[in-house]
């Protein structure tokens, strides 16, 4: 039988050494569940000789707990970003996305950035109320509303509890912007909210579609909707009028990179007008579980991906630098910046930027509003 060997202070696993099955579980992003950085112990399993880690993957299911965070916006002074604030309905991700540069937040919960962050996830039920307490407070400065900045407000979960939506709603009430980005079709759901606030231009959505290719998709993004799915939803939300931008994030050099003007043209194609991207991100836990996924997935080019990562990363897996961790550094970096310019060009994506309003902002009415006015 296989088994679990604990060790002290957090280390990625040893090669023959793994926190999980070795091929994974199945419906699962990473193949491992690697201590998190906070951890004074590591575990990997290891293969006594008896044949357990031969046997089919065991299935792992998703359990949801509730987060009674006390406030909701949470802000940030990153150069980086366009936005200054942003809601996350959810802790971790159902999608499972290997690369998902949030993964690392789930060490502060005490919890792996592995197949935790996937499988056991937070729900914040009295976001919406939490919400428009905030936007009720005296002095607040509004500026567009950024949701799904680190886990997708349309996981897979959110079909349950709704918290998505009833954060649109009381954005809509307020006539507060706001911009989404996601990866699932399920934002359709909300296209009556959506549309209603675009016509005030109160609304953006962006996905993101990474590739293509179904096969590399269910690889990389196990329980997010295929690349098809996401790209109706483009032209569903277009055709409703809702703003629509494409995503193609993150690109990887050697994987999907050579697929970003596909991306475009296809996207274009079904009525997006804005386009953006981002290089492949690997802080902290993320670059370990990201070269185990790459070299279980893709073998034969693992080493050569590394490589160009490293060479648009000056040397390393990662450079956090703000102005270089968005697009890197080097001559294979400019050169898809290059690519990226000049297929929009042709395309004529980006040509117009319209800024969400801010000024239609009023919180509504309350009982016992009136009898204060008198």
């Amino acid at each position: 039988m296989a088994k679990n060997i604990v060790g002290h202070g957090p280390r990625p696993a040893q090669d023959g050494e793994f926190a999980a099955h070795p091929s994974g579980v199945k419906g699962r992003g990473t193949l491992s569940n690697i201590s998190g950085r906070f951890e004074n112990t590591h575990r990997v399993l290891t293969d006594d000789g008896w044949g357990a880690l031969d046997d089919e993957p065991p299935v792992l299911k998703t359990t949801v707990g509730i987060d009674a965070t006390r406030t909701i916006i949470a802000r940030n002074e990153s150069p980086d970003l366009s936005f200054d604030r942003s809601i996350n309905p959810y802790r971790g991700c159902e999608h499972g996305c290997v690369y998902c540069f949030a993964r690392p937040t789930h060490a502060y919960l005490g919890l792996s950035p592995g197949q935790d962050f996937e499988s056991r996830l937070f729900a914040k039920p009295k976001a919406a109320h939490l919400l428009a307490q905030e936007l009720r407070k005296p002095g607040y400065k509004v500026r567009t509303m950024a949701l799904g900045t680190n886990t997708d407000p349309y996981q897979p979960i959110d079909e349950r509890y709704q918290v998505t939506r009833e954060i649109l709603k009381v954005l809509s009430d307020f006539n507060h912007p706001v911009g989404i980005v996601t990866k699932s079709n399920r934002v359709l759901r909300d296209l009556d909210i959506l549309s209603d606030m675009a016509s005030r231009n109160l609304a953006s959505v962006a996905l993101s579609v990474t590739t293509l290719d179904r096969k590399l998709a269910r690889a990389m993004e196990p329980r997010a909707p295929t690349p098809e799915r996401r790209i109706d939803a483009i032209r569903s939300l277009a055709a409703a009028g809702v703003p629509t931008v494409v995503m193609a994030a993150p690109m990887i050099p050697a994987l999907n990179d050579h697929e970003l003007e596909a991306i475009l043209e296809r996207t274009h194609e079904a009525g997006a007008r804005r386009a953006g991207y981002v290089l492949l991100r690997l802080p902290l836990e993320i670059k370990d579980l990201f070269r185990e996924w790459l070299t279980a997935h893709q073998p034969g080019r693992a080493a050569h991906v590394m490589s160009l990562i490293r060479s648009m990363r000056g040397g390393k897996d990662y450079d956090a630098d703000w102005g270089k961790r968005m697009k890197g550094t080097g001559v294979y970096a400019d050169l898809i910046a290059k690519r990226f310019k000049l297929a929009c060009e042709r395309l004529g994506m980006n040509k117009e930027s319209r800024s969400l309003r801010t000024d239609l902002f009023k919180p509504p009415p309350v009982k016992g509003d009136q009898l204060r006015l008198l």
